[in-house]
């Protein structure tokens, strides 16, 4: 019955609401730092093997690892990739990662439409093998791309085997816009 809902989270408060076929996620913005590779190489060779990896980054807020793959790598070769999340979990000797997120830069030569950039997403610390499409994934994304591609709009692929499309909209009070269309897995009634 309401348009908007406001969700009070250990990450604070998170927000979304209804705009015509697509609900958008009001989230917090999350900045990235260089990470050194050889502290984190056994998950990363676990997760993508021998692919070149062009930038790694780490978001302590989240406590995610962004591992961007090499340019040269198509849209496919990320949905093809892969990965036992199982394996991950003993591959991490840090202690602080939570969740892997793979990304990819888009390219206007695929047959797909013109996405800024793919991903996929996999958190088995939290009991996720691979999450289908990631709000939170997308809220690191969004600011680790809008550095590099100096965009603030962005269209964003999560290939994950049920996938999904976001519209990524960076925002001037340091919160990212995330909308997307919906899948419905559970429905009920709430009562007080």
């Amino acid at each position: 019955m309401n348009s908007a809902l406001t969700f009070v989270t250990l990450s604070g408060e998170l927000k979304a609401k209804q705009e015509k076929d697509h609900i958008v996620l009001d989230l917090p913005l999350y900045s990235t730092y260089p990470q050194e590779f050889q502290e984190v190489e056994e998950l990363v060779k676990t997760a993508v093997g021998d692919m070149v990896v062009q930038d790694l980054r780490y978001s302590p807020d989240t406590k995610k690892l962004l591992v961007r793959l090499n340019d040269t790598y198509e849209r496919s070769v990320l949905e093809k990739l892969k990965v036992n999340a199982q394996d991950l979990v003993p591959a991490e000797k840090t202690g602080k990662v939570k969740g892997l997120i793979l990304t990819l830069k888009g390219s206007l030569s695929e047959k797909h439409k013109n996405y800024d950039f793919y991903s996929r997403y996999f958190a088995p610390w939290n009991g996720v093998l691979e999450d289908p499409v990631t709000g939170s994934a997308h809220a690191v994304l969004g600011s680790y791309w809008s550095q590099h591609l100096g965009k603030s709009e962005m269209l964003a692929c999560q290939c994950s085997p049920r996938g999904g499309e976001m519209k990524i909209s960076l925002q001037s009070d340091g919160r990212i816009d995330i909308a997307g269309q919906v899948v419905i897995v559970l429905t009920g009634n709430l009562t007080f």
